[in-house]
C-alpha cells in the first residue's frame, strides 16, 4: 500500500475516532478538524501520531484544535 493510500486510511480512522469520542456525526468531526488545523496536523505529522494510540491521538488532536480556536 502507498505512503498515500496509508495516510487517507489513518485520517479517515483518526477522524472517525474523534466523532466517536465527542458524540458527533463523522461529517461534523472533520469540518471541525479541517476548521481548526486538525487534518493538516495528521498529514504533517503522521509519521510520529500513526505510531500513537487513538486515544493519545485524539487527545492531541483536542488540544491543537482548542490552541487554533476549537471549542470541544
Amino acid at each position: 500500500m502507498s505512503y498515500q493510500r496509508r495516510l487517507i486510511n489513518y485520517t479517515v480512522a483518526c477522524v472517525n475516532v474523534f466523532a466517536d469520542t465527542f458524540n458527533m456525526s463523522v461529517k461534523e468531526a472533520y469540518r471541525y478538524l479541517r476548521d481548526y488545523k486538525g487534518i493538516a496536523f495528521l498529514k504533517d505529522f503522521y509519521e510520529e501520531e500513526h505510531l500513537l494510540s487513538f486515544e493519545n491521538v485524539v487527545e492531541d488532536l483536542q488540544v491543537l484544535c482548542r490552541r487554533n480556536g476549537g471549542n470541544v
